[in-house]
C-alpha cells in the first residue's frame, strides 16, 4: 500500500477526507481522537508518532488529525507519520524563521544580562569584602614573599628564598622576564656561600586574599599582617603587621616591642610563624673539605665541653648518642664561631648587610629524645644577658631553673608521670619575649621572666647568647635544631641614624591612629624611617610614622597563590600551582603562648 501523500494548507485549514487518496480514506472523528478502518493498537501507535513529530509546533497554531495513517496540519506545514517529512509553505517558513531569530535575541540578551549581574556582584565583592594582592618586595619575608628565587643549598640541601630586591638594577615592583645571573647568598643553616656565576630564574611573589570589611565592625588586633594605604603616596598599597593601635605608647627595645613600657608578646601561632633557622643538624653538608662555610672548612658547630660523651651515631651522624653514668652531666654546646651566629641576618637579603645587624638572644632549640634501657635525662640552657636558663626532663618531672652568679633558682617544677623514656619524644625549650617555655611530648611548662625591659636581667651589649644540650645516662638525641625569633631593627646603617619609636624615643599614638613594622625588619619601609607627614584629602596631614583609620584596607587572611612552578624548563609561565605552599596568614592579640 501507498504511503498518505503530502499536500499543502495554508494556516487555519481544515483537510478532510477528499484531499487524501481514496485508498487513504480516513474520517476526521475530533481532535483528539482517530477513526480508521485498522485496529486500535495501530491508531494508538500512529498517534503516537504523530504527537513526536508535532511536539516542537504544537505551541503556535491549532493541530489536526486526518489521513489513513494520520497526518498534522500546523502553520502552513503538514506533517506525515509514515514518512516523517514536513513541508512547508513559504508563508510558514517566514514565520518560523522570524521566530528562532525572536528567540536567539532573547537568549543572547539573557547571557549578557547574566554576565552583568556577575559583574556587579563581583565588583560589590571586590570594594567592600575581599580582594586579591599580590606581594610585590620582601618586607614581609619570610612571612610573605615578594619576587625572589627558590634556591637550595649545594652542600646541605637546605631549601630558603633570596629576594629579587637585592639586584639594584631591577626598577621597584617589577618582575623581569627569563632569569637574572646568580649572586652570593648563604645557607641559613650550614653557612655555606652560594657561588655566582650561574642564572637564577625569578619567582613572582605570593598572591594574598585581603578581608576589607572586617574593620567596618572589629577593631584590628595586634599583630595582625594589614593591608593600608601608604600616607606618603595614598594611591599605593602596603603590607605589615600591626603592632600599635590608638591610645598606645610604642617602643622596640633589643628586638622586641613594647606597649606602654610592658614586652607584647606574639601568640603561639605568630611566634611558630617567625621562628628563624640558626642552625638544623638534619643538613649537613656533603663536601664538608671545601672552604664555603663563613669562611672557613665546616666543622660540627655542637661540640663536647671537656670530659663529656656525646658521640655522632655511626649509621647516622646526624644523631648524637650518650652512655654514660647517670649522675655525670655530658654537655654538647653550639660552636657560633664555626657556625652560623645569632645576628639578626635573612637569607631572603643581601650578605653585605648581615655584618651591620645586631644579636639577637631569644632562642629556642627543638630536638627528639629517647632513653636507653637504664633511664637517662636531658636538658637544655640558653643565656640571655649573661644569666642562664635551664630546662631539664628527668624519669618523672619537668624543671625550669635559673642559673646566675654560680647559684642555681629552680623557677617552676611539674610532675609528669612518665619522663624520658624509649619511645622517641620532641624536646623543645624557648625563652622567647621574656618567656621560658618548655614542652615535652604533650606537656608544658611555662614561666613569665616579667614584662619590663630589664626584668629578664640587665641589658648589655657585650654578652652573647649560648646555646647547650645537657644529658644523663643513655641518651640519643635526633633532628637538633636552634632557631632565633624576629628582632625588630633599631638603625638602619644605610640611612645611619636611628628610627622613631625606638629605645629612648617611644612613640605616642593618638586617637584613630597606628604602628606597623615588617616582619624582614631590616628591609621593611615602615613607620620607623618615613621622614614626611602623611597626605590626606584637601590638604589635610598625618603625623609622622603613623597608618589612620581611614587608610585601612583590610586584613590579609589567606596565601591562595604562592608562586607556581613552570610545567617545562622553557615554559614562560608558572602555571603549575604550589599547593604545599597555601597557608593562612595568622595575626590576632590573644596571648596563647
Amino acid at each position: 500500500m501507498r504511503p498518505a501523500s503530502l499536500w499543502r494548507a495554508t494556516p487555519g485549514q481544515v483537510a478532510g477526507a477528499g484531499d487524501c487518496l481514496p485508498e487513504e480514506r480516513s474520517v476526521l472523528k475530533s481532535d483528539s481522537g482517530l477513526t480508521d478502518n485498522k485496529s486500535g493498537s495501530q491508531r494508538v501507535k500512529v498517534k503516537k508518532r504523530v504527537d513526536r513529530m508535532t511536539a516542537n509546533l504544537h505551541n503556535r497554531c491549532s493541530l489536526y488529525w486526518l489521513g489513513r495513517y494520520g497526518a498534522c496540519v500546523q502553520g502552513g506545514a503538514r506533517v506525515c507519520a509514515v514518512s516523517g517529512s514536513v513541508k512547508w509553505t513559504d508563508k510558514g517558513r517566514e514565520g518560523v524563521d522570524k521566530q528562532r531569530i525572536i528567540d536567539k535575541v532573547a537568549e543572547i540578551a539573557n547571557t549578557f544580562e547574566w554576565l552583568i549581574t556577575a559583574f556587579i556582584l563581583a565588583f560589590i565583592f571586590r570594594a567592600f569584602v575581599m580582594e586579591a594582592f599580590r606581594i610585590p618586595t620582601g618586607s614581609m619575608a619570610d612571612t610573605l614573599m615578594g619576587a625572589h628565587f627558590r634556591l637550595r643549598c649545594p652542600q646541605c640541601g637546605y631549601k630558603y628564598r633570596y629576594g629579587l630586591g637585592n639586584f639594584r638594577q631591577v626598577p621597584r615592583d617589577t618582575v623581569p622576564r627569563g632569569a637574572l645571573p646568580e649572586r652570593s647568598s648563604r645557607c641559613p643553616s650550614c653557612g655555606c656561600y652560594q657561588p655566582t656565576g650561574g642564572m637564577m630564574p625569578i619567582s613572582n611573589g605570593d598572591r594574598i586574599l585581603v578581608l576589607k570589611c572586617l574593620y567596618q565592625f572589629f577593631e584590628p588586633k595586634q599583630w595582625d599582617v594589614i593591608v593600608f594605604k601608604n600616607p606618603l603616596n595614598p594611591a599605593e598599597n602596603y603590607i605589615k603587621r600591626l603592632v600599635g593601635r590608638p591610645g598606645e605608647t610604642v617602643e622596640i627595645i633589643d628586638g622586641d616591642v613594647y606597649i606602654n613600657g610592658q614586652i607584647s608578646r606574639k601568640p603561639r601561632k605568630v611566634q611558630e610563624k617567625l621562628w628563624m633557622v640558626v642552625y638544623d643538624n638534619d643538613y649537613q653538608p656533603a663536601r664538608p673539605q671545601e672552604p664555603q662555610f663563613n669562611g672557613h672548612k665546616w666543622v660540627q658547630p655542637l661540640r663536647n665541653l671537656e670530659d663529656s660523651s656525646w658521640e655522632p651515631e655511626k649509621r647516622n651522624a646526624t644523631v648524637f648518642v650518650l652512655d654514660s653514668r647517670r649522675e655525670k652531666v655530658s654537655t654538647l654546646y653550639y660552636d657560633s664561631s664555626v657556625g652560623n651566629n645569632f645576628r639578626a641576618t635573612y637569607a631572603y637579603d643581601d650578605v653585605s648587610e648581615y655584618r651591620h645587624m645586631p644579636y639577637c638572644s631569644d632562642l629556642m632549640v627543638r630536638l627528639r629524645v629517647r632513653s636507653g634501657d637504664n633511664g637517662g635525662a636531658v636538658g637544655v640552657q640558653l643565656s640571655k644577658y649573661g644569666i642562664v636558663y635551664e630546662a631539664l626532663v628527668d624519669s618523672s618531672d619537668m624543671v625550669l631553673s635559673r642559673v646566675a652568679g654560680g647559684e642555681r633558682e629552680e623557677l617552676a617544677r611539674e610532675c609528669i608521670g612518665v619522663g624520658v623514656g624509649t619511645k622517641e619524644k620532641l624536646f623543645e625549650f624557648a625563652n622567647v619575649d621574656h618567656k621560658l617555655v618548655l614542652e615535652f611530648g604533650d606537656k608544658r611548662l611555662d614561666y613569665d621572666l616579667g614584662r619590663g625591659p630589664d626584668d629578664a636581667g640587665e641589658r648589655r651589649a657585650g654578652k652573647r647568647a649560648q646555646v647547650k644540650i645537657l644529658g644523663r645516662g643513655q641518651l640519643s638525641i635526633s633532628h637538633v635544631a636552634i632557631f632565633r625569633d624576629i628582632h625588630y631593627t633599631s638603625r638602619n646603617p644605610n640611612l645611619n641614624r636611628y628610627g622613631r619609636a625606638t629605645e629612648g624615643d617611644p612613640l605616642q599614638l593618638g586617637e584613630d591612629e597606628f604602628f606597623v613594622l615588617g616582619d624582614n625588619s631590616p628591609r621593611s619601609e615602615d613607620g620607623r624611617w618615613w621622614s614626611r607627614k602623611g597626605r590626606g584629602n584637601s590638604g589635610k596631614e598625618y603625623n609622622y610614622g603613623v597608618i589612620p583609620r581611614e587608610y585601612l584596607v583590610g586584613k590579609a587572611l589567606f596565601v591562595y597563590w604562592p608562586a607556581g612552578f613552570k610545567p617545562f624548563s622553557r615554559s614562560r609561565f608558572a602555571v603549575v600551582p604550589n599547593i604545599g605552599e597555601m597557608r593562612f596568614i595568622y595575626g590576632g592579640s590573644e596571648e596563647t603562648n
